[in-house]
């Protein structure tokens, strides 16, 4: 784990309270930053999913002081309920999800997730199975590279971004992170001075279409609230404003009526502080929302 930084590290304990003992399940273990701290701070159990065997595999030599403690498995979040169904275990004393792609998937040569080294266009978090982005890009309509590009990249010039793969495709295939890059930023109009790399947000768009990160997430923070205990709380850090929306309706869904099964802990958005944002830059766009388990009313 060197180098790796837990993203609110103290929020995440400060909401969850490990202290209190219990089984706690980190949905996304990643490299097992979280998962450490809330181990050291009292959570008496662990178990730890992730659907990157590279990431679970890092996180095993982490949590290796408490092996005996912890159960990772090779598991996708929203499987959460037959993750926990298969381990004997009906209610749990608290959840974390942190939806960010991980320092390893960002660093490691291969994955295909930055522009900033020429490499094969992967971008899957489960390498096991499932399309890569170049599959995505190589057989998608242009319309439906436009749709995707607009919907998860909130990227304005998307058409003209489809049209231009479109074409590309068509004189070679795009399998590279590189090629791709370039004919993005190729296609959008010149501009001044830009805060960000012009193919940012299509890289984001492509990211979370090839992972279906927001497929499925409403389901999952119901599912995790249905298995908390009362008092326990659900933590969920996400990295874009598409997740934080999702976040923000269905804890607030929860939240509603006489039978309301959650009490929301966090009005507003958790955001990092300037100190940890100089340590650690991509902790920048992270928002934090908890969530507490309550007894619904008969």
């Amino acid at each position: 784990m060197s180098g790796h930084l837990p993203v609110m590290r103290a929020e995440v304990l400060a909401h969850l309270q490990p202290a209190r003992a219990g089984l706690f399940v980190d949905c996304t273990v990643g490299l097992g930053g979280h998962a450490c701290a809330l181990l050291e701070a009292g959570a008496t159990r662990l178990i730890g999913l992730d659907r990157d065997p590279d990431a679970l595999a890092e996180a095993r030599l982490t949590l290796a002081p408490w092996a005996d403690r912890v159960e990772l498995v090779h598991a996708d979040y929203r499987d959460l309920d037959s993750v926990l169904d298969r381990s004997g275990v009906q209610l749990i004393d608290g959840a974390l999800a942190d939806l960010g792609v991980s320092s390893l998937q960002f660093d490691a040569p291969g994955r295909g997730f930055s522009f900033q080294r020429d490499e094969p266009l992967d971008m899957r978090m489960d390498r096991t199975g499932g399309d890569t982005a170049a599959d995505l890009v190589a057989r998608a309509t242009e319309r439906e590279l436009a749709d995707a590009i607009y919907a998860y990249g909130e990227e304005r010039f998307s058409r003209r971004i489809a049209r231009a793969l479109v074409e590309a495709r068509r004189v070679q295939a795009i399998q590279t992170t590189g090629r791709l890059a370039t004919i993005v930023r190729r296609a959008l109009p010149r501009r001044g001075r830009v805060r960000i790399d012009p193919a940012t947000r299509t890289f984001q768009a492509l990211r979370i279409w090839v992972n279906r990160e927001l497929v499925g997430l409403d389901r999952f923070l119901e599912t995790a609230v249905r298995r908390l205990r009362a008092g326990a709380r659900l933590v969920v850090i996400t990295f874009h404003s598409l997740e934080d929306r999702i976040v923000k309706h269905t804890f607030r869904a929860l939240a509603e009526g006489e039978r309301a099964t959650v009490k929301v802990l966090t009005r507003k958005p958790i955001v990092p502080g300037d100190e940890e944002v100089l340590r650690n830059p991509r902790a920048r766009s992270a928002k934090l929302r908890a969530a507490e388990r309550v007894v619904a009313a008969a």
